[in-house]
């Protein structure tokens, strides 16, 4: 073999190796969001989680493929089904599980719960509990960003519910307007609560009609985890390049009912079970193992740490205790300056 062949051979190895280093992480991402979830039901069923749970199972690989495709500098804002979004972003696990217990060690001191989860730190700005709320803050904090001329870029995640709301359109049509650096992601997981989406919109490709605003857009398989990534950046990058914003429509589905609350009536539990034929956690491992080597064991390996990790979570959160009486009214009120 020459020494060219040898090189060439060698970076074939080191790219298949990062490759698989790389895979690896998303599928980490997924099955950590995919227990904690599960460890939210259980909680909850024992009543130590109150009120509104919204969860994400069968969505992770929205979560894992579109955070794990931004900077830490730019902005997040999404919905209040978004405990993988606030994981993915880098959260901890032990400070997402204290807000939803109460407690003031959660990432917003136990006021918000399960719906709003914030941690400015990170740029992770909600958990907003009104459909389409979170789209006008994340023009808001796009046009900041352009203002200041530092290259970032905020992205707002939201469902297909939103997307019938007024919020959307005028969002969508200042931001091409004004070119705004906001990258909108639209979890199209077919109902908009207990509404499916074919009662919902007259015109059900939602990417077509986004473009109708003049912005690039796009519809993309949101079960394949690599396919959002590699879809995230590219949109992000076309926003920083400044063509103002960018579409996604992930077409994703979730397997449970709309929140804890739902009887989840409105859908055939067949469809159900032809969408978990597609489980997006499921689908990397087999090409994982076809195309990595990926086995038995190192999934066996992977689960082990992510239930060490989430157990030593819970075991934190549930030490943290509720804010003091006294500093209930704390934030509710603007702090008055001494005349």
């Amino acid at each position: 073999m020459t020494a060219r062949k040898r090189a060439h051979a060698r970076r074939s190895a080191e790219q298949a190796g990062s490759r698989t280093e790389h895979r690896q992480d998303l599928l980490r991402e997924m099955v950590r969001i995919r227990r904690f979830e599960e460890l939210c039901v259980q909680l909850y069923s024992a009543g130590e989680i109150r009120g509104f749970v919204h969860l994400c199972i069968g969505e992770e690989a929205v979560s894992a493929g579109v955070l794990g495709a931004l900077t830490p500098d730019d902005a997040v804002v999404t919905t209040y089904r978004e405990h993988g979004h606030a994981l993915a972003r880098g959260i901890p696990a032990e400070a997402v599980l204290a807000e939803m217990l109460g407690r003031v060690t959660g990432c917003s001191r136990g006021r918000g719960g399960s719906m709003h989860l914030f941690d400015t730190d990170r740029r992770f700005y909600g958990g907003h509990g009104i459909v389409a709320g979170g789209l006008p803050v994340a023009a808001g904090l796009a046009l900041a960003d352009r203002l200041r001329g530092n290259g970032q870029l905020a992205c707002c995640l939201f469902g297909d519910g939103a997307f019938a709301e007024g919020e959307f359109h005028e969002t969508a049509n200042l931001a091409a307007l004004w070119e705004l650096p906001l990258l909108l992601v639209c979890e199209n997981n077919l109902y908009a609560m207990g509404t499916p989406l074919t009662r919902e919109h007259a015109q059900i490709d939602l990417a077509a009609r986004a473009a109708s605003y003049g912005m690039v857009a796009w519809a993309v398989d949101g079960m394949d985890v690599l396919a959002v990534e590699r879809a995230t950046r590219r949109a992000a990058e076309l926003v920083r390049e400044g063509h103002g914003p960018c579409f996604l429509e992930l077409r994703t589905y979730r397997f449970r009912a709309h929140s804890m609350y739902d009887p989840d009536l409105y859908r055939d539990k067949a469809e159900v079970e032809r969408w978990k034929q597609r489980d997006p956690i499921t689908a990397l491992v087999r090409r994982m193992q076809t195309e990595d080597g990926f086995g038995e064991d190192a999934l066996a390996l992977l689960e082990k740490d992510v239930a060490g990790e989430l157990d030593r979570a819970l075991e934190k959160a549930r030490q943290g205790g509720p804010e003091p009486v006294e500093d209930l009214l704390r934030f509710v009120h603007s702090p008055q300056e001494a005349s």
